[in-house]
């Protein structure tokens, strides 16, 4: 099992930045995938699902309006575009794949893992 988060960096506020989450056909299987995120000395929260057909997305309060989430299932990749960074999203970025076809808000909701990708805005 693999997931690869990509697209992390270091961007000034204001800017914007898209992640990748690339993993296997077989690791996404029929279902949703979701991104969380976590600060230094925080726990790790929800950012944003979708489901397994696209069609449902959800998202953190902290990110609505800014963040869309997106699927492109030929090539098994789950995409998060931020825009209008700020200071407060500063964290490591972590997708995960969820053990059903619906999204998901909880960590509990999830059963595979990608290793993280950090994300800076400065301000």
């Amino acid at each position: 099992v693999q997931l690869q988060a990509s697209g992390g960096g270091l961007v000034q506020a204001g800017d914007s930045l898209r992640l990748s989450c690339a993993t296997s056909k077989r690791t996404l299987s029929n279902n949703a995938v979701g991104w969380f995120r976590q600060a230094p000395g925080k726990e790790r929260e929800f950012v944003a699902s979708i489901s397994w057909s696209g069609d449902s997305t959800y998202y953190g309060d902290p990110v609505k309006g800014r963040f869309t989430i997106s699927r492109e299932r030929a090539k098994n990749t789950v995409y998060l575009q931020m825009n209008n960074l700020k200071p407060e999203d500063t964290a490591v970025y972590y997708c995960a794949v969820a053990y059903s076809a619906q999204v998901g808000l909880s960590r509990s909701a999830y059963r595979y893992w990608g290793q993280g990708t950090q994300v800076t805005v400065s301000s």
